[in-house]
C-alpha cells in the first residue's frame, strides 16, 4: 500500500474505504464487495426516475427521485433493505453495468467497465464525499421526492443533466 501524504489518513476496505488505485487493476468482477461499493461516486443520478420511449427504446430522465433517496446526502435512506420497499429497484451487478445503456456517463461503474480513470471530484480521487456535490456533480438541490407526483405526471419534470456528462469547474480568474 502506499504511504498518505502528511494529514491525509490512507483508505482501506477495513476502514470503510478503498486502497488506493484498485478500480486501475481490478476489473468490476475481480472487486471485493468492499470495494464495489467503495467505487460508487454517490451522486444520486442513477435514483431518479427515467422514462422509456416504448417506441424507439430511448431513455429520457427525470428529477424525480426514488423515494429512498435522501435529496441532501444523495444516499439511499435504506439500503439494506431497498428491495422490500421498492422491489423494481435495479441491483447494479458488474454484468449489469454493460447492459443498462442509462448509467449516467461520469458514473465509476460505467467508467471503470470502459477501462477509463475516475473523475476528479470522485472520493477515492479526491479523498473526501463531498467533491461530488461541491462540483454540482450531485442531485442535491436538483430533484424533487415521487412522493406526491404521479407517474404520469413525470413528463412535467424532464431534465438532461443526469444523462449528460457534467462540465469540469471552471478555474477562477486572476480578476475575480
Amino acid at each position: 500500500m502506499m504511504r498518505p501524504k502528511s494529514g491525509a489518513k490512507a483508505t482501506t476496505p477495513e476502514n470503510g474505504g478503498a486502497q488506493r488505485g484498485y478500480w486501475k487493476e481490478k476489473s468490476l468482477a475481480e472487486m471485493s464487495s468492499a470495494e464495489w461499493e467503495g467505487l460508487c461516486d454517490g451522486c444520486g443520478r442513477c435514483c431518479l426516475n427515467k422514462l422509456e420511449d416504448w417506441d424507439t427504446g430511448e431513455i429520457h430522465w427525470t428529477n424525480v427521485a426514488c423515494r429512498l433517496l435522501d435529496g441532501h446526502s444523495c444516499a439511499c435512506s435504506d439500503y439494506s433493505n431497498r428491495f422490500d420497499h421498492v422491489p423494481d429497484c435495479i441491483q447494479l451487478t458488474p454484468a449489469k453495468v454493460s447492459e443498462l445503456g442509462w448509467l449516467p456517463p461520469s458514473c465509476a461503474y460505467r467508467l471503470v467497465h470502459e477501462g477509463k480513470d475516475l473523475m476528479p471530484w470522485h472520493h477515492l480521487v479526491s479523498g473526501s464525499r463531498e467533491t461530488v456535490h461541491e462540483a454540482g456533480v450531485s442531485v442535491r438541490g436538483r430533484c424533487v421526492p415521487e412522493d406526491g407526483i404521479e407517474p404520469e405526471d413525470y413528463e412535467e419534470h424532464l431534465v438532461r443533466w443526469p444523462g449528460q456528462m457534467p462540465r469540469r469547474p471552471r478555474k477562477a480568474s486572476a480578476g475575480g
